[in-house]
């Protein structure tokens, strides 16, 4: 097997100038540089991967840790996380919680043991806040608040509810159903804390997510819009989702329901059921998706979204990330934050855009 010492007898250089080259660190003549790599060329050498981690005290892995890869949310928005990392010459170990035995403590412990540089988190966590501070190795958090201290980066999900109610309301929507997760996760700040729960407070929890719910409520609520919400169970109750899709169109006429909101999951299903049940859409049902993924066109009627900005949002979770890495590896803090914002909030905040389709008036 070809070593530096073939590779440096062969360049005529000495061992540690090999050594500078392959691990690109100090400085090396240009001459130099060019006999190493002809060298390596001509005796088909690999640099010992491992051997350059461990000497850089670095493993260029990063752990990406989602819910569940089969929502398309959480899948789109891993790729545009694996692309950016690559470009920054950085691998993805990916962790799907609800596909995982171990879910996001394996990941954890590997941080703590520096086999993994650092992770981005886009899961809900049970874990409390000091859990997250203890382990004092760069963690950034995409759409979920870990505790003061770490990076968040979210959507603007209460430009997202605006956009929407603005919609809603100029086309003359009289009763909305939003159909999401559990209603508990609106409030998990205010039940750890034993406070009062308001629906109107948008920092008692955190899931930035739900902003966008609770502000198109207090929008609809002000322009005297009736409506309501629905719960379809988790992320990747994928069933649920279609019970209360089937639910809600089942009361459409009785109730008067002629305008729903959801995650691109459930408006898809809630679009293919309509059409099966030739209902018009978007004169009798309006139908606004919240993501922007690629189901938005595979629903049967390229649908209405607000679509989040996956390619920013993975340059900046990326770039959040690589800034921890490098204050950790100097010894710094990867934790300090000063930004002025609530503890519950996130840091960074992305915008959102509107997409028009043909499911709104």
């Amino acid at each position: 097997m070809v070593g530096m010492r073939d590779v440096a007898k062969k360049a005529g250089v000495s061992l540690s100038t090999v050594s500078l080259v392959v691990n690109k660190t100090g400085y090396v003549s240009d001459d130099m540089r060019s006999r190493v790599k002809t060298a390596m060329k001509e005796l088909n050498y690999v640099p010992n991967e491992l051997a350059r981690n461990l000497y850089k005290n670095r493993t260029n892995l990063v752990g990406v840790i989602v819910p569940t890869i089969r929502h398309p949310f959480f899948s789109t928005l891993t790729a545009h996380l694996q692309h950016e990392l690559a470009a920054q010459g950085l691998r993805t170990m990916l962790c799907s919680t609800a596909d995982a035995e171990n879910g996001e403590a394996e990941y954890v412990d590997m941080l703590r043991r520096r086999m993994m540089d650092g992770i981005i988190v886009c899961s809900h966590t049970t874990h409390p806040n000091d859990y997250w501070t203890s382990i004092d190795r760069p963690v950034v958090a995409f759409d979920r608040v870990l505790g003061d201290g770490i990076a968040s980066i979210g959507s603007d999900h209460e430009q997202g509810g605006r956009l929407m109610a603005h919609m809603l309301i100029h086309t003359g929507a009289r009763h909305v159903v939003m159909i999401g997760g559990p209603r508990e996760q609106f409030f998990d700040l205010a039940a750890q804390s034993g406070g009062e729960l308001d629906d109107f407070d948008l920092h008692k929890t955190t899931f930035p997510t739900i902003r966008y719910y609770l502000t198109l409520e207090q929008e609809l609520r002000a322009a005297g819009v009736r409506y309501e919400y629905v719960e379809a169970g988790s992320v990747q109750d994928f069933q649920g989702y279609k019970d209360a899709v089937n639910d809600v169109l089942n009361r459409m006429q009785p109730d008067g329901i002629d305008a729903v909101v959801s995650s691109d999951i459930g408006a898809a299903l809630c679009v293919r059921e309509a059409l099966h049940r030739s209902i018009s859409i978007p004169q009798d049902l309006q139908v606004i998706a919240y993501d922007g993924t690629y189901l938005t066109d595979l629903a049967g009627i390229r649908m209405t979204a607000v679509a989040q900005d996956f390619e920013k949002i993975a340059q900046v979770a990326v770039g959040h990330i690589i800034r921890a890495i490098a204050q950790s590896g100097e010894g710094g803090s990867t934790t300090k934050r000063g930004d002025g914002r609530k503890p519950y909030e996130p840091s960074v905040l992305i915008p959102v855009t509107l997409k028009l389709g043909d499911t709104t008036r």
